[in-house]
């Protein structure tokens, strides 16, 4: 049987696949069973941000392997302990330390958990197109109305959503009982969206007058995505908690709640715990992850290319904007990107869709090079020019 047949005999069908069965992966390729070349513009949902196998990731996990594979937070580790310097010096100034677990939902989890425990209250605001995970907490916080009806025994009676950017009504639904606001800086999975300047402003300021902790679901913003380190520095806003996840590995699986000094007693001793989360692995790649980024100035490549990107798709006339920061970015088109997506696949390029039916996502590597737009952009003009003819 082939990849694919087991896949489909074996697993839950909780994902809708692309038709492609990936067996290996180089920086921003990857190859079929049958050898077969593709461009990921997607980076496996915004996780492989310094590029698929990057040699010396693969060299930090191997050489952890050979040490230690696993043991549990009751120790203390070298690799652990290291790789958590490296990230509270990478994110916001005031960020004093840093729970460990294994996926953005369940940092996300955990965040609300703190922002409880810290203030007392229950409430949460959060935004109608925020996209926070799957498990019944974050779910509760997640703005798509169909993923909470699927499943209506979470907590949404708690949480409150707004429209991004409208903080007057924001501002209307606060009060003593709003444990904290929670939203991506920059949305993905609801449409690629940013506020303005002063809305994110307005919201720091909002939530120090009510004792309200500020949460910036950074999963797929962290870690140099949209050309900072961390979203929230374009505006010099710091939030009271970030988290993140997908790129935090370079396609490990970890996730990362980062509390500002002004939160970080909030969890006692005993509160909380998470078996696997900053095990010797995890924290190997989380180290090397944050080297790479580093020393091969990939976050500032991430600037640089989505300027590269407007400009090679600015005067496209079937693209009606380009919205979004760095390298996360939605092309909003004129027709259907259901289509479009599927046309590119054909001509082996892998892009993202999302809760907008007119949008294409682009998530790539933050090692991608003008060639490699160039090539999606000839590839995504042909698609539109076909579909054009075809209405």
């Amino acid at each position: 049987m082939s990849a694919r047949e087991l896949e489909e005999a074996h697993l839950v069908p909780s994902y809708t696949k692309l038709p492609l069965t990936v067996v290996r992966g180089e920086d921003v390729w990857v190859y079929d069973e049958n050898g077969e070349k593709y461009l990921d513009l997607y980076s496996g949902h915004a996780v492989c941000g310094i590029g698929h196998s990057h040699p010396k990731l693969v060299k930090a996990i191997h050489e952890q392997a050979q040490k230690l594979i696993f043991f549990s937070n009751a120790v203390y580790n070298d690799t652990r302990a290291e790789a958590a310097r490296l990230l509270i010096e990478s994110a916001y100034p005031n960020s004093k330390s840093v729970f460990f677990v294994n996926s953005g939902t369940e940092a996300n989890e955990v965040a609300l958990k703190i922002a409880r425990r810290a203030t007392g209250r229950p409430r949460i605001i959060s935004m109608e197109t925020g996209f926070h995970g799957r498990t019944v907490g974050s779910l509760s916080v997640t703005g798509n109305q169909k993923l909470r009806d699927d499943f209506p025994e979470n907590l949404s009676q708690y949480t409150d959503f707004v429209p991004l950017g409208d903080f007057d009504t924001l501002e209307a639904m606060m009060n003593e009982d709003v444990a904290a606001i929670i939203l991506e800086p920059v949305t993905s999975v609801g449409g690629v969206k940013i506020a303005s300047r002063k809305y994110y402003d307005s919201l720091r300021e909002l939530c120090l007058g009510y004792g309200t902790a500020l949460i910036f679901d950074e999963v797929q913003t962290g870690f140099g995505r949209t050309g900072e380190m961390f979203a929230g520095m374009h505006w010099n806003v710091e939030p009271d908690i970030s988290t993140s996840a997908k790129a935090a590995g370079g396609g490990f699986p970890l996730g990362c709640v980062i509390l500002s000094e002004a939160i970080a007693s909030a969890p006692a001793p005993g509160e909380h715990g998470c078996t696997f989360g900053g095990g010797p692995l995890a924290m190997a790649a989380l180290k090397a992850n944050l080297e790479i980024l580093r020393d091969e100035k990939l976050v500032e490549n991430a600037r640089e290319m989505e300027i590269v990107i407007r400009d090679e798709l600015g005067y496209v006339p079937e693209i009606l904007a380009i919205t979004g920061k760095g390298l996360l970015l939605g092309i909003q088109l004129e027709c259907p990107a259901k289509p479009i997506i599927q046309a590119l696949l054909a001509n082996k390029i892998i892009v993202g869709g999302c809760d907008r039916p007119d949008m294409i996502r682009l998530l790539p590597p933050l090692t991608v090079k003008p060639e490699h737009i160039a090539q999606f952009k000839e590839a995504l003009v042909g698609a539109l020019a076909t579909a054009k003819q075809g209405v």
